[in-house]
């Protein structure tokens, strides 16, 4: 019986015990490492939100409510940006524009800008002007990312397009003045789907008793803080 407990027992529970110690260190790190993961898809998703709504608001005064609102903005929306021609770090064409200026002096504002693009068309071709034209959103936001999909930008990334971004904007008094808020949150609970539930549970838990958001979200419908997100 010595020798069974000493060559079989006894190696077993030590295997045992030598699991169990490994798994309790190297699940939370596992937890850990997975939680960065994701949150920086999260993240990257969240600024492209504010982004999208931030030129929203530009162009309408106020945030979109839905998701669908935003989404057909970037599909189908106008936007009016600036077409600059020439330098501003040319000092001899700021000169020569402040001179031509002054011989225009009748002209103002889009009239103005509009003689100084004949000149320019004319072969005047030391002029600074700026000029506005009307540009389509998906043609200007997101160029770079030739993989962009706007549509995906609805649901919580790791879901499998079963949970979406919960969304929300209003118009509210600050120091009498009206201001749009929005905001877009991701709960960890969706967020880390099909991770393990008690490390869920315990960083929840976390977040709540230090009245933090358990997860992450861009923006506040409660205080204006400048659409920061809560990993900023």
């Amino acid at each position: 019986m010595r020798k069974l407990l000493t060559y079989f027992i006894f190696p077993l529970l030590i295997l045992g015990l030598a699991f169990l110690l490994y798994r309790s260190i190297s699940e939370p790190v596992k937890f850990k490492n997975e939680l960065q993961r994701r949150q920086n898809v999260a993240v990257e998703q969240l600024k492209d939100i504010r982004t999208l709504q931030v030129t929203y608001k530009d162009n309408f005064g106020h945030y979109a409510t839905v998701m669908d609102s935003l989404i057909d903005f970037y599909n189908n929306g106008k936007i009016t940006v600036m077409r600059q021609i020439g330098s501003e770090d040319d000092s001899v064409a700021v000169l020569h524009t402040e001179a031509v200026k002054k011989t225009l002096r009748n002209l103002k504002g889009e009239k103005l800008m509009e003689k100084l693009y004949e000149m320019y068309e004319n072969g005047d071709n030391n002029l600074i002007i700026r000029i506005p034209q009307q540009t389509l959103v998906k043609d200007t936001l997101f160029t770079r990312r030739p993989n962009f999909d706007v549509n995906a930008l609805r649901y919580i990334p790791f879901t499998d397009k079963q949970d979406t971004v919960i969304m929300r904007s209003i118009v509210k008094q600050v120091s009498g003045v009206d201001v749009p808020l929005f905001e877009a949150q991701m709960p960890y609970w969706s967020l880390l789907r099909g991770m393990d539930r008690q490390q869920i549970v315990n960083l929840v838990s976390e977040r709540e008793d230090t009245d933090r958001y358990p997860g992450l979200m861009v923006g506040s419908i409660e205080n204006a803080n400048n659409n920061a997100g809560n990993w900023e």
